[in-house]
């Protein structure tokens, strides 16, 4: 982990503005800067100039705001900023799986839970288990259970696989694999597509006993082209994410997917395919107006759908300009995807043997689908 972590002091506070609960992970900032925060949040508000980060003498302030209340790092270096704020968020989802949600009641009513994962989550400004399932292995909202220290570390902590437990056990061993696409376009007034991408995640839903490897593969270009065997569909993936679990090494050596897979429900990565991609759904808008209390509005959608709205309105003399908002699509296709993208092959491997059952299924949905009017 980068050295700009070591500063990282984390403190939550309420509209009131009251500190609710702060950890000063390495003592370098002082503790009453924080004073200071509401103060320039609220003058730069006044300004109209409210920025992800304000700074005070020589120490800087990053904040996001969820609910009623404000979670703030302060720093004195030049830290890394995308960490920081990767691991606010990370508070945020841990802290509303824990106590579903997270507001200024919910951390007064959890105080020692609170602190136990402050310290858990991160180490003299080090992140740790950012992992909430694994967190609820030895950190429970019983308070009488808090108060006794085990003996012995979960594994998961201090193992190599921190993302999944050992000693998992299922009577059937399988794994569910939803590839799924959702497409953006833009389309203007004259049919021609302005703007269109998709946007895709593979997500799993683990029920695999032991501590089983995977390995995924796709109809990858890039991994076609490696190998020789550029043929048939195939698709190029850009902005590629994955979860902690995959070896990035293999990926980046011979583009496998390579991994051992966290327990239940988990998305193993994220893609985005910048292509030209045909409108899936057409719609046509006619609006015609009768006069000033009559408007007819028809909406054409492909050959099979027409629908016709007849409106009775107040008389309004303003003949103004009005606004052509574009028409929004949301839909959804099963047991396809618009890219091509296909699943080969999951192998399972696992040192007791067992047989393990793969089900893949694939969903395109609507993103930001829009198709603007010519009325």
């Amino acid at each position: 982990m980068s050295e700009s972590c070591l500063n990282l002091c984390d403190k939550f506070l309420s509209f009131c503005p009251t500190v609710l609960i702060c950890r000063n992970y390495k003592g370098d900032v002082d503790m009453s800067e924080i004073d200071h925060f509401m103060h320039l949040l609220m003058q730069h508000e006044e300004e109209g100039l409210l920025c992800p980060v304000m700074s005070h003498g020589n120490v800087h302030f990053m904040w996001i705001k969820h609910s009623n209340l404000y979670l703030v790092a302060t720093t004195n270096k030049n830290s890394n900023a995308s960490l920081v704020y990767a691991f606010l968020y990370k508070l945020v989802e841990v802290f509303t799986e824990y106590f579903k949600e997270l507001e200024e009641e919910s951390i007064q009513d959890n105080f020692v839970v609170v602190y136990e994962l402050l310290d858990e989550l991160m180490d003299f400004g080090f992140p740790q288990t950012t992992d909430s399932k694994i967190l609820q292995e030895y950190i429970t909202q019983e308070g009488a259970k808090l108060e006794v220290a085990k003996s012995k570390v979960p594994t998961t902590v201090t193992n190599a696989v921190s993302w999944r437990s050992e000693g998992i056990k299922y009577k059937k061993n399988e794994v569910f694999i939803d590839v799924i696409e959702s497409i953006n376009v833009l389309v203007n007034a004259n049919g021609s597509v302005m703007s269109s991408d998709i946007v895709g995640s593979i997500k799993l839903k683990t029920m695999l006993s032991g501590m089983p490897e995977l390995r995924l593969g796709l109809n990858d270009r890039v991994l076609f082209g490696l190998t020789g065997r550029d043929k048939g569909k195939t698709v190029m993936m850009e902005d590629v994410k994955f979860h902690q679990c995959v070896r990035l090494s293999r990926f980046e050596s011979d583009r496998t997917i390579s991994f051992i897979p966290p327990d239940g429900e988990s998305e193993l990565m994220s893609y985005r395919i910048n292509t030209h991609v045909k409108p899936l759904i057409w719609i046509e808008s006619i609006i015609e107006k009768f006069s000033h209390s009559r408007v007819e509005i028809m909406v054409k959608g492909g050959k099979e759908f027409l629908m016709r709205a007849h409106f009775g309105l107040p008389s309004v003399e303003n003949e103004e300009m009005e606004s052509k908002p574009p028409i929004t699509v949301k839909f959804e296709i099963p047991y396809f995807t618009v890219s091509g993208i296909q699943v080969r092959y999951m192998k399972i491997i696992e040192k007791s043997g067992y047989q393990a059952l793969p089900w893949v299924r694939y969903i395109t949905q609507s993103g930001d689908y829009q198709l603007r009017t010519n009325v």
